[in-house]
């Protein structure tokens, strides 16, 4: 996917999130160990150029990082820094990290961190309350411009009220779980989050439902992750609240007229995707071209 950068791969389960994890999933398809922790091929995307000079990641995008592993898995910091490194000549890139090592966030900032990246938004995980109040914490006190939260797999009704009330939190992304033993997603928990962030004014976006859902205490089978992409954008829980803006900058530190920067696009096929709201736009790669049919709208 063009919007993903891994700059290595493989993790450790740590958590209640992590047990089903769709990476030692889609690993162990492909006859590979994801507990095997290795610097990836790709390691230098950000800096890797077109054949016309022009960088394959343009400036304006969203990347996320480490979609395969933990930014602050600590057998990755030998390599950190120099992925920080990457980030900082790219000032004119947004790059989305993602962890539950929320402990680990502030020690493992670089010497130079602030305020050269003014660019990187940092999310945290919460899958369920416990998982919230240990880790919210940790990123409220981080010393960055964009903070965001996870709750994904969404595996209980969570209470973000009061971490919201701080105004730090910019978006909250919320799906079920997929893959092995799927554990089920409640759509009552995910109407609250919605709710919750409707009122605090932060942008909510329900992304899919997970395999196994739960609706008014019937429970459904969604195998089908496009399926589950279609019911979650037409559930209507979605909250638009306020776009992160970023500070987006040339490597001599000028900003970019808007009109220069990557504008997103998309394809017939994404008015049915949940993902839409935070996405990076279509890639025009025609992988979903299978048009699938509208699910019934679930109202509030």
């Amino acid at each position: 996917m063009h919007d993903i950068w891994n700059p290595w791969h493989g993790c450790r389960k740590i958590a209640a999130g992590c047990r089903n994890c769709y990476m030692y999933t889609l690993d162990r398809r492909r006859g590979m160990d994801g507990s095997v922790i290795f610097k990836t091929k790709n390691f230098d995307y950000p800096l890797q150029r077109e054949r016309n000079g022009q960088f394959k990641i343009r400036p304006g995008e969203l990347i996320r990082v480490c979609m395969t592993s933990d930014f602050f898995l600590e057998e990755a910091d030998q390599w950190r820094a120099e992925a920080f490194a990457l980030m900082a000549q790219r000032p004119d890139v947004k790059f989305y990290l993602l962890t539950k090592r929320a402990d680990r966030m502030r020690s493992c900032l670089p010497d130079n961190y602030h305020p050269v990246f003014p660019n990187l938004i940092f999310n945290v995980s919460a899958e369920n309350q416990q998982a919230a109040d240990a880790r919210i914490p940790y990123l409220l006190d981080l010393p960055c411009e964009h903070k965001g939260v996870m709750c994904a797999p969404l595996l209980g009704p969570v209470n973000l009220r009061p971490y919201l009330a701080a105004g730090q939190i910019e978006q909250v992304i919320t799906g079920g779980e997929n893959y092995d033993n799927p554990r089920p997603c409640d759509f009552a928990w995910v109407q609250d989050l919605s709710a919750q962030c409707a009122a605090a004014g932060v942008k909510f976006t329900f992304i899919e439902t997970g395999s196994i859902f739960i609706k008014d205490g019937k429970q459904y089978s969604i195998p089908n992750k496009r399926m589950q992409s279609c019911y979650a954008a037409k559930a209507r829980v979605n909250v638009e609240g306020l776009e992160p803006e970023f500070a987006l900058t040339d490597s001599l530190g000028l900003p970019f007229a808007p009109q220069d920067l990557y504008q997103r696009s998309f394809g017939p096929q994404c008015k049915l995707c949940g993902s839409r709201p935070i996405c990076n736009g279509c890639a025009h790669c025609s992988s979903c071209s299978m048009v699938m049919p509208a699910p019934t709208t679930y109202g509030r």
